[in-house]
């Protein structure tokens, strides 16, 4: 039942092989017996592709509630005996208040779980759970896949920033009407992109427009840096540049929509080491979360310091 689950979810034999650490003719060689044995093909084998038959797809999802609880029940009596363990993966985009943040949390998770190994790959999304054997992710996008279980974290609040040099040479906007005036740097690819604005109820919608866009948030806060126009970024990317002076707030009354952060799993039955994360992560990111949003600095060692969690833990950040 297990090695079925195993198959279908991926819908290939050989990635369900390296996934169990067996040989593919073995795999197809026991799925052909369950399938004898039960009577019904629950696969369509062709040179191309693996396809569920009507009683496979009607057979998966009791197998797998089955198979996911067997293994967390075994998993809960083996961490009752010696803690959680086991390899946990984890995918996580290659932002960076991932780099600065996330690190410190997994770092002080792995000293308090010294029989989990931690395996961290940087991904942008999307990020395929199954085929690349993740145990969860942490994402800033929900994921259009509806058969994943997905956690909100908290926000990161987003807000306009550019260069003091920038707003020397262009001078500083008042209203958000006055934004198409100024070069901007867009967060995807195209000359122009919309932005909605809120200030205490008030809303504000504007078509922006610049000579440079990108797809990342990292260069895009470079170009920002170097002088080369206004670019809209998470406060959280941005914190350390606020407090140099490299980076300025512009329409600091004015809020972008919020980047919700989840994280994302492919069942609700975990094994421990995913739970235990997990349970961890929400209070270190939730903590932090809502420093930033209150504007409290966040040094590189909060996250990896216990003593400095003095934040309650609602779970959702709130704007200042």
């Amino acid at each position: 039942m297990a090695l079925f689950v195993e198959v279908a979810k991926r819908k290939s034999f050989s990635q369900a092989a390296a996934a169990l650490g067996m040989p593919i003719s073995s795999l197809s060689r026991r799925i052909t017996l369950f399938e004898s044995a039960i009577g019904l093909r629950l696969l369509d084998r062709t040179t191309r592709k693996l396809v569920l038959t009507s009683y496979g797809e009607a057979y998966l999802g009791q197998a797998t509630r089955l198979v996911e609880e067997a293994q967390r029940t075994f998993d809960d009596m083996v961490s009752q005996a010696k803690g959680p363990s086991g390899q946990l993966k984890i995918a996580v985009p290659p932002d960076f208040w991932v780099l600065r943040h996330l690190s410190g949390i997994i770092s002080e998770f792995s000293r308090e779980h010294e029989n989990i190994q931690v395996h961290v790959d940087l991904k942008p999304p999307p990020v395929d759970l199954v085929g690349d054997n993740y145990d969860l992710s942490i994402a800033i996008e929900e994921p259009r896949e509806t058969s994943l279980i997905v956690r909100k974290v908290g926000d990161l609040e987003n807000a306009l920033f550019a260069s003091r040099s920038y707003l020397l040479a262009q001078g500083r906007p008042e209203h958000p009407q006055q934004l198409p005036q100024h070069r901007m740097i867009l967060p995807a690819q195209g000359s122009s992109a919309k932005w909605v604005l809120t200030r205490s109820g008030e809303t504000a919608t504007v078509v922006v427009n610049g000579p440079v866009s990108c797809n990342s948030l990292s260069l895009a806060r470079q170009f920002a840096v170097s002088g080369q126009g206004i670019t809209s970024a998470n406060l959280i990317n941005v914190e350390r540049d606020l407090i140099s002076g490299k980076l300025e707030r512009v329409l600091p009354d004015w809020w972008l929509p919020p980047t919700p952060v989840y994280i994302v799993t492919t069942s609700r039955l975990l094994p421990a080491k995913a739970r235990t994360f997990i349970d961890f992560a929400t209070r270190r990111l939730s903590a932090i979360l809502i420093a930033v949003a209150r504007g409290t600095p966040v040094p590189d060692s909060f996250a990896a310091d216990p003593r400095k969690e003095h934040v309650p833990q609602p779970i959702f950040a709130v704007r200042s």
